[in-house]
């Protein structure tokens, strides 16, 4: 695990298995070892919104509930990693989704 100060506010956990992006306290976005990426469908700060359109760098991200993105920060048997792997497939099936990895 290693923590990183990315700017004023803005923070990037390791995980390994993810890169949680936070800004504030408050984790709000993810990147997942596949390269693709998760946000919050939680409505924050405009501060925070901009913080989280920098991190992403113009990439398409995933939108899931908070609630999803803390679960990451949880232990793997509270979390259905199977959430985030299947919409990401379809997604990427019908060109919707762009990642670090495939741009």
């Amino acid at each position: 695990m290693k923590l990183n100060q990315i700017a004023a506010n803005q923070t990037e956990l390791d995980l390994g298995f993810a890169q949680v992006f936070f800004s504030y306290n408050t984790p709000v976005a993810a990147r997942l070892t596949d390269g693709s990426l998760v946000r919050t469908d939680e409505r924050y700060s405009i501060t925070t919104t901009k913080h989280i359109n920098k991190w992403l760098q113009g990439c398409d991200a995933l939108t899931v509930s908070q609630d999803r993105i803390d679960c990451l920060l949880t232990s793997a048997s509270e979390c259905d990693a199977s959430y985030f792997t299947n919409y990401r497939k379809f997604q990427m099936r019908h060109g919707r989704f762009k990642t670090f990895q495939n741009m």
